[in-house]
């Protein structure tokens, strides 16, 4: 069963899977269109971070980034290789959406790659009710990068 809990970052196993997400994003873009939170990136005020863990293994890491408005961001979400498929990213997402409702936040929005490697997690946010959308906050649109947004409200 996957336990989601608030996590503070501070432990091995959270440091790991973030080095793990980092390799991997920096192994499928092109060089300058990473924008994955790195261990200092997570830490800022605005960021909640949350961990999956199946007993006392993590199988996940996600985050929210709250920007001004009504606006929340979906940032560094990985599920462990040894727990994908397995519902790891979905439980996170769910629990991330239910999180921005609480807060009384109207859209929720994130930024992702293209091509093979990025396609599962395309697959969960699109079957979540995902779309496209434009470029939001400090992001510039190009050809690597896409948007999509979950709105909460109208």
């Amino acid at each position: 069963m996957i336990t989601i809990c608030e996590d503070d970052l501070s432990g091995d196993a959270v440091r790991d899977l973030l080095r793990l997400h980092m390799a991997a994003m920096e192994g499928n873009s092109p060089a300058g269109s990473v924008f994955a939170l790195d261990l200092s990136g997570l830490q800022a005020r605005e960021i909640t971070v949350w961990t999956a863990w199946e007993g006392d293994r993590i199988a996940g890491i996600g985050a929210l980034k709250e920007h001004s408005g009504e606006l929340g961001e979906i940032k560094s979400m990985r599920t462990h290789p040894d727990f994908l498929r397995r519902g790891v990213a979905a439980a996170l997402l769910d629990h991330i959406i239910d999180q921005v409702r609480a807060r009384g936040l109207a859209r929720l929005a994130l930024e992702t790659g293209s091509g093979d490697a990025f396609e599962p997690a395309l697959a969960l946010y699109r079957r979540r009710g995902f779309t496209p959308c434009e470029a939001f906050g400090d992001y510039t649109a190009s050809a690597f990068n896409q948007f999509f947004e979950y709105r909460l409200s109208d």
